[in-house]
């Protein structure tokens, strides 16, 4: 899919809700050494796009009739509205290593044989330098082997092997964690309010003082 971008001149609170009604999306594009441009797109493309594409892959981009590869940095949404306010994007050069951040995902955390367990995610997004060709659009962990009190790193991910890939993480920064789930130990809770709660002797004798 190419996304088509359109410059614009439109600036200001009013200028641009009128072009939310009209279902375009205002935004910027950056580019190194150029100075940005502000544009704007097609609301329902760019969400095609979005879910497309995520924010750490690349795809192309109509800019005023020349082809660019362009990576989404950042999405805005409205609070309650299903409505995208802005986007803030980069231009980017194929030849040129880039540094992001992309989502670390814990494969089979639904389907890990070790039962009853708790499995706790430490570290959900990882920053990583490569050349754009080579940016994945996730970083993943499968889980599901994991045993009660088993830890999993980045060492364990799927892109540490990839020498073309840069992890700007410590190899043993913990990722996952698997545990036993904490249970309440009710008798010792009954215990506790059952002392705290005087018998009606004592209550006699407190009244007698």
């Amino acid at each position: 899919m190419i996304l088509k971008l359109q410059k614009r001149d439109q600036h200001g609170k009013n200028k641009v809700d009128k072009l939310r009604q009209e279902g375009l999306v205002p935004g910027v594009v950056y580019s190194k050494g150029e100075e940005a441009v502000s544009v704007t797109v097609v609301e329902k493309d760019l969400v095609k796009a979005y879910e497309v594409n995520g924010l750490s892959n690349i795809f192309k981009a109509d800019l005023d009739g020349a082809q660019k590869d362009l990576l989404i940095k950042e999405i805005q949404k409205h609070p309650f509205k299903n409505q995208i306010l802005h986007f803030d994007a980069y231009l980017i050069d194929m030849t040129q290593k880039i540094r992001v951040t992309i989502p670390v995902v814990l494969e089979g955390r639904d389907s890990i044989k070790a039962q009853p367990s708790v499995i706790m995610q430490i570290i959900d997004s990882i920053e990583i330098e490569c050349l754009p060709g080579d940016l994945p659009s996730e970083a993943v962990v499968n889980v599901v082997d994991m045993q009660i009190g088993d830890n999993m790193t980045v060492a364990d991910l799927d892109i540490a092997g990839n020498d073309k890939i840069h992890i700007h993480v410590e190899p043993e920064e913990v990722v996952a964690v698997l545990s036993e789930p904490q249970e309440e130990n009710l008798e010792e809770t009954d215990e506790e309010v059952s002392a705290e709660v005087p018998t009606v002797a004592e209550t006699k004798a407190k009244e007698e003082e």
